[in-house]
């Protein structure tokens, strides 16, 4: 959701006072946890029923299916009572009725590709979709039947928060030390359990150097917070443990010297947009995405990768060599940043609005 946030921001940044204001609507699902984020922001928010379809056993399948099709009646109704100009999509199975919805209604829809594979969802809706955007050039060749303007590479957008963040600041809104080196264990809204237990079991040898930041993700938050609550206090002042952060998290991005994190999409775009060295530990079982986003940013000098089988053998000393070796973290750092694209919500706002003038309406 992030990136479509990003987008949004640009939008109105860019062309709210020339437009005359810009109308956006976020639609997500109605458990997920977008409605919670979206309630921290300035854009509405409305759910429609969807859920997956493959891989799933007959019986799931045949639920799901149904969700899709009462997810695509949704928001066709949505659309007539709230008649968007274009349609922005950023994969997620919730995408797929209101991009159909919007195929019928014929409303131009984007579709943004965030990793370097897409999934069945953009698989099916790049064939309707007005454009595709990509995050990498590398990401075109899963398009070969597409025409070649349709596919442009616009790069992952990031808040601009994160373009201008700053280590001073990140460790005063966090309370660090500036003097020590900073550990940043991410495992994003809901957790990485595997992560957590590594980091748990060598937590004393590594605050006994360093300060960490642990985000843990609200699953695994019982079992840190006793782990935090257990540590002597002197050792406790360098563990600063939280669920989650919301407000607080670029800050944590820009005082990290090194992070710890899985591999989803946003991997891709944050870390370099803050020129952050990172250890990356694909979820084994999200199919191949996550080991395909690490072997990238391995490739290009930015990353080194721990499979999830081997986290007790080698993140301990994978951390500590690190660390230890400031022209590492800086090499890393630098070819990190050189990933980053600074401009791409500004490019995606501008195609937005192109395509939603040409559909002859305004923009929402």
């Amino acid at each position: 959701m992030y990136p479509a946030l990003a987008v949004a921001d640009a939008l109105q940044e860019k062309y709210g006072a020339i437009d005359d204001g810009v109308d956006i609507l976020y639609v997500g699902s109605p458990a997920g946890m977008e409605k919670d984020l979206l309630g921290r922001t300035a854009w509405p928010y409305r759910a429609v029923d969807a859920g997956q379809v493959r891989g799933m056993s007959p019986r799931t399948l045949l639920g799901n299916s149904l969700k899709l099709w009462r997810g695509y009646r949704q928001a066709r109704q949505l659309l007539v009572a709230w008649p968007a100009d274009v349609v922005f999509v950023t994969g997620g199975y919730v995408t797929v009725p209101v991009a159909l919805a919007a195929r019928r209604c014929r409303i131009p829809v984007m579709v943004y590709l965030p990793d370097l594979e897409p999934g069945w969802a953009i698989r099916l809706m790049s064939r309707f979709a007005a454009c595709i955007a990509v995050s990498f050039d590398e990401a075109r060749a899963h398009f070969p039947g597409q025409r070649q303007n349709k596919v442009w590479v616009s790069g992952y957008p990031v808040r601009a928060e994160l373009l201008n963040a700053d280590r001073v600041r990140g460790c005063e809104t966090l309370e660090l030390d500036p003097a020590l080196k900073t550990l940043l264990v991410f495992g994003g809204s809901r957790g990485a359990k595997s992560i957590n237990r590594a980091v748990g079991d060598i937590l004393t040898d590594l605050l006994s150097r360093y300060q960490v930041v642990h985000v843990s993700g609200e699953l695994d938050w019982p079992w840190v917070r006793e782990r935090h609550d257990r540590l002597p206090p002197d050792v406790r002042a360098r563990y600063h443990a939280y669920p989650y952060l919301h407000d607080q998290v670029i800050a944590a991005f820009a005082a990290a010297d090194l992070v710890v994190s899985r591999v989803g999409a946003a991997t891709l775009a944050e870390w370099p947009a803050v020129g952050l060295p990172s250890i990356l530990v694909p979820y084994p079982h999200s199919g191949q995405h996550q080991q395909k986003n690490a072997d990238f940013m391995v490739a290009r000098g930015a990353a080194v990768c721990i499979k999830d089988r081997d986290l007790n053998k080698e993140l301990k000393p994978t951390i500590l060599r690190l660390l230890q070796d400031e022209s590492a973290l800086q090499a890393m750092g630098a070819r990190a940043r050189e990933l980053s694209r600074p401009d791409a919500a500004d490019q995606l706002a501008a195609e937005l609005r192109r395509l939603a003038y040409s559909k002859g309406g305004t923009v929402q």
